[in-house]
């Protein structure tokens, strides 16, 4: 291995046919490139996706009110579902599986929105009834101030806490936030909290244009009486978050008088099931993306086995004379496979520079410039990714290397003097 003549062989060996050697290469090379950019493009798109989904609890359901599509006890079927505030404490008592419960109401009902003003400024925003809970379901940065507390629901305190869009809409940039009033349909709420989202994409810019306000103070100053929109709910660590939306759609589903088959009256989004769906979906792409790069570094490990076996026919008088002077078999075997090696190895290794360089150029752009819509964010190849991919170029030489060697052992000296 640390033979001096050895290497300057193999070197004058790869520099003395340059166009042979560089065809050989681009295999090689072309292989360990995609092999880098498919990856970073993997962990691009997952970063992406997972970054849509940074703003609710992995483990969260949410569960609402639709029509039921079965009669039942009596009832006819069309009836809109509609749940109140009674049932926040049957949920609370008989599901034991809940960590964070947030009922939810929103303004102008799902999507809707709401006029929000300040003096001469004014915006259409998200205006949310809130409980405290819901600050650990839909995760969030706190630029200044706070959240909604419990005194502010108990003494339904007209308060509010507005996301950063908010904040550039209805305030100058180094204007004070806290402490100041702003107008929610005609009526004077106070600033004491700024938010802003941990999520990315669509779902953050929505989080960075709400208003939450307590839920108390929702119901009473928008008439809402104790209706509730929906329900925000975690569960516990090691729960099932499955088994959780079983046990509240079925307390609703009594309390409402809803058919226990009917699938249409509640309606639901898990987030856990959705989120081992996009893990499983990551882990099969990256699975996908392997099998793509080790067979296309198979292939170019192929063409330098193929040159290899050439090498070894034009170098048949010289494999010879070795043999006839003494030459063990394992020498000529350890000199064909290190060339095999040293060239496998280094059109990998320019392969991989070259594909991190552009991987970490497109990291920069979707930086900088935002691009992806949030779908696609900080590309890059684990460190570990790199070792591995690094153990099988060298395999990949090994192999190429191993039939070339073994025909040059099998070369006999007599007529390998013979040969021209």
């Amino acid at each position: 291995m640390f033979d001096t003549d050895k290497w300057q062989e193999i070197w004058y060996t790869i520099l003395q046919n340059k166009l042979r050697t560089l065809l050989t290469a681009a295999g090689v090379f072309w292989g360990a490139f995609m092999l880098i950019v498919m990856l970073g493009a993997g962990t691009g798109l997952e970063n992406g996706v997972k970054g849509n989904m940074m703003g609710f609890a992995t483990n969260s359901i949410f569960v609402w009110g639709q029509r039921t599509s079965l009669p039942y006890e009596g009832l006819q079927p069309g009836r809109d579902v509609r749940f109140d505030t009674s049932d926040v404490k049957a949920i609370r008592q008989r599901v034991d599986e809940i960590e964070y419960l947030a009922p939810r109401n929103q303004l102008g009902g799902f999507r809707g929105g709401a006029s929000v003003t300040r003096g001469t400024e004014t915006g259409a925003f998200s205006v949310m009834g809130d409980y405290p809970d819901i600050q650990h379901i839909m995760s969030m940065k706190f630029v200044q101030g706070r959240f909604i507390n419990s005194i502010d629901m108990q003494q339904r305190r007209k308060i509010a806490v507005i996301g950063d869009a908010v904040r550039e809409v209805l305030f100058s940039p180094d204007e004070p936030v806290l402490g100041k009033e702003i107008k929610i349909n005609g009526i004077f709420f106070q600033v004491v909290g700024e938010i802003k989202p941990m999520q990315t994409g669509e779902g953050g810019e929505r989080l960075s244009n709400t208003v939450f306000v307590p839920f108390a103070t929702f119901q009473q100053t928008f008439n809402y009486g104790d209706e509730v929109g929906w329900f925000s709910i975690t569960a516990k660590p090691q729960a099932s978050a499955a088994r959780m939306e079983t046990h509240v759609r079925e307390i609703l589903a009594a309390r409402h008088k809803i058919s226990p088959d009917d699938q249409q009256a509640i309606g639901g989004f898990n987030v856990e099931e959705r989120f081992q769906r996009v893990v499983g979906l990551f882990q099969g792409i990256k699975f996908l993306i392997w099998v793509v790069g080790i067979f296309t570094l198979a292939a170019g490990a192929l063409g330098v086995s193929n040159i290899m076996l050439i090498v070894v026919r034009e170098r048949t008088k010289e494999i010879g004379v070795r043999k006839a002077v003494g030459a063990k078999p394992s020498s000529i075997i350890a000199l064909i496979l290190q060339e095999a090696v040293v060239l496998t190895s280094l059109a990998g290794y320019m392969g991989f520079v070259l594909g991190v360089l552009v991987v970490e150029i497109v990291d920069t752009a979707v930086t900088k410039y935002g691009l992806g819509d949030g779908m696609f964010a900080h590309p890059s190849v684990d460190f570990n990714v790199a070792l591995i991919a690094t153990l099988l170029l060298i395999v990949s030489g090994v192999l190429a290397g191993i039939m070339p060697a073994l025909n040059a052992v099998r070369v006999n000296p007599v007529e390998a003097l013979r040969a021209e």
